[in-house]
């Protein structure tokens, strides 16, 4: 059985096929009863247009590339869902890419959406190469989102306040009584952005800093932790990278014997869901996963009607989540 064409549309609705093409393109004056028409014998007939010839005629194939950086963080999940809403009311597809399997495997990571002529192109995460994304600014409208890396000319960049968020998590630490306050760092510049304001606000409040190195994974956090509570004087509190980090942390206190919070504080960073677990309920720096997408595609949006706009740097307001695993040091336990 053939599929429906746009002729057979205009032959039921009793129009022309240049009509048709004013009520599917919106894009005309219409009457509405003959727009009422249209789509009644759209739905009727199952029509689909083609997607192809659509975008050789415009110019145009209405998707818009997402390179993620890392399929495995939630914080990602919770953007895109944020980031997918305005772009499907304008009437845009998101076509997504693992940067992480692109890099492994040793492709370019921007081909793929080149070569499907995306209309723009939206990066989350880490910014893998700042020169090639430059270069491709210059061929397409780029938006990075939920990264802080250097910003490439004519790039917007969406992310949330790093470095207020770590400090809002490290002052609601000391404001409970604890010193002895360590850092599960990560790397990249939201790592270094978040360790430079858990290191201010420790400073400001005549504390030592204590840092210790990984990556923004559950079993670094894990390993982290674990060598921080052997050390001859524990911390008694950790504020972790983000959630993942904090998630092992958690493990690795358990397996030591401590108790959340009783025995260890522990906060993250990112408000994913993982940390609203109500067997978890993580103490949490809510980076505004959503607000970053919302805005990222807007910024897209604005680009494509502006496409000479020099980059600008949006950064949304962290809020901290107070829950179940913070407290005051043990009583008797210098913190």
């Amino acid at each position: 059985m053939r599929a429906p064409t746009i002729r057979d549309v205009a032959e039921r609705a009793g129009v022309s096929k240049s009509l048709v093409s004013l009520v599917l393109r919106d894009s005309g004056p219409v009457r509405p009863e003959k727009r009422d028409a249209v789509l009644r014998a759209v739905r009727e007939l199952g029509y689909r247009p083609n997607a192809a010839a659509r975008s050789l005629s415009e110019q145009r194939t209405r998707t818009v590339g997402v390179l993620l950086d890392d399929l495995r963080n939630p914080w990602f999940v919770d953007l895109l869902d944020g980031l997918n809403s305005p772009l499907h009311a304008a009437g845009l597809s998101m076509l997504l890419a693992d940067a992480r399997l692109s890099r492994r495997i040793g492709h370019d990571l921007a081909e793929p959406f080149l070569d499907l002529g995306v209309d723009g192109l939206v990066v989350v995460g880490t910014v893998p190469d700042a020169g090639g994304l430059e270069t491709l600014a210059r061929r397409m409208p780029v938006v990075v989102a939920g990264a802080r890396e250097t910003q490439p000319p004519g790039v917007d960049v969406v992310a949330g306040d790093d470095e207020r968020g770590a400090r809002l998590a490290t002052e609601h630490l000391l404001g409970l009584g604890h010193r002895r306050i360590a850092h599960l760092a990560g790397h990249g510049a939201v790592g270094v952005l978040r360790r430079r304001g858990f290191e201010a606000a420790m400073r400001e409040h005549g504390a030592e800093p204590l840092v210790e190195p990984g990556d923004l994974t559950e079993e670094g956090g894990y390993r982290g932790t674990v060598r921080l509570l052997r050390r001859p004087a524990p911390p008694t509190a950790l504020f972790a990278v983000n959630d993942m980090a904090a998630v092992g942390a958690l493990s690795a206190a358990g397996e030591l014997g401590l108790r959340v919070p009783h025995d260890l504080s522990v906060a993250g960073y990112d408000n994913t869901s993982v940390s609203r677990l109500r067997h978890l309920w993580l103490t949490t720096v809510d980076a505004s996963p959503h607000e970053v997408g919302r805005r990222a595609a807007r910024c897209l949006l604005d680009r494509f009607a502006r496409p000479e706009r020099e980059g600008r740097v949006h950064l949304a307001v962290p809020v901290l989540e107070i829950r179940g695993t913070t407290g005051p040091p043990a009583a008797g336990v210098t913190g």
